[in-house]
């Protein structure tokens, strides 16, 4: 079973490229400081190190 972890957005996408601000979208961090709780899958994993740079990640 998948863990969950919290993604917090930590650092602006502006001026970043449109792939990095529709991953952002899709993982559900639209404001800046906003934490949301997901399920640590591949997919899940693979979105997050894509945008490493503008989130912080902690295990739950």
């Amino acid at each position: 079973m998948a863990k969950p972890i919290q993604v917090k957005l930590v650092r602006s996408p502006i001026g970043r490229p449109e792939k990095h601000r529709k991953i952002l979208q899709a993982l559900g961090l639209t404001r800046l400081n906003k934490t949301v709780e997901l399920y640590s899958t591949p997919t899940i994993v693979g979105a997050i190190r894509k945008v490493i740079h503008l989130v912080e990640v902690s295990e739950r």
